[in-house]
């Protein structure tokens, strides 16, 4: 005869096997996994298609043919208007051109307000005013001497015909590397102090080549 188990023994006993039961099915005697142990997470997928028009990365570069920093960024702009950049020059040479950019513009002023603003008043008003020597070369470019060169307007197309404007240009050569480039024409003029054109010296270049 099987010995009965006493009711406050029996109440122990159920919870028991259920605890034994359950052990079994983890495998018995084995250590519980800690945080360290839980299998990482798969890496995110990285997009191979292509990236939003927002994402910073996929933001278009500069175009090859675009110069930046010149002008607004038109296809050679830099190189076509290379001869409209005026040269370096000195502090010196500066400060002499600005001296006489203020005389010659004052001598300009005179004849604007006279109506006198063709190549010859202006050349004999400079020479003779202030002193100045028409710049002299041989056929060759070599200097003979002088500072001063005043020519007419540069030509333009006008319904069709090359016109010549009223006006003159006026280059002033200064110590080493400076100018006074002027101009003086029926609707305004100025003198300016600034260094020598690459391809016109002292005289402003042409709009286009």
């Amino acid at each position: 005869m099987t010995p009965s188990i006493p009711a406050h023994r029996r109440h122990l006993t159920i919870p028991a096997l259920l605890l034994c039961a359950a052990v079994t099915l983890v495998g018995c005697g084995s250590e519980k996994a800690g945080p360290s142990d839980a299998a990482a997470p798969p890496p995110a997928a990285t997009p191979t298609g292509p990236t939003s028009p927002s994402d910073p990365a996929s933001a278009p570069g500069p175009s090859p043919y675009v110069e930046p920093g010149v002008g607004d960024g038109a296809p050679h702009e830099g190189e076509n208007n290379a001869y409209r950049r005026p040269g370096e020059m000195s502090s010196a040479d500066l400060k002499a051109a600005q001296t006489e950019a203020a005389r010659i513009e004052a001598v300009l002023k005179r004849l604007w307000k006279r109506k006198k603003w063709d190549p010859d008043s202006v050349r004999n008003a400079l020479t003779e005013e202030l002193g100045y020597e028409e710049r002299r070369t041989t056929g060759g470019g070599k200097l003979l001497g002088g500072e001063l060169e005043v020519q007419a307007m540069y030509e333009r197309y006008e319904n069709g015909e090359s016109v010549t404007p009223e006006g003159a240009r006026i280059g002033l050569y200064v110590g080493d590397h400076g100018c006074v480039t002027a101009f003086v024409q029926e609707t305004n003029y100025e003198a300016s102090a600034n260094g020598r054109f690459p391809e016109t010296g002292c005289l402003s270049p042409p709009v286009g080549h």
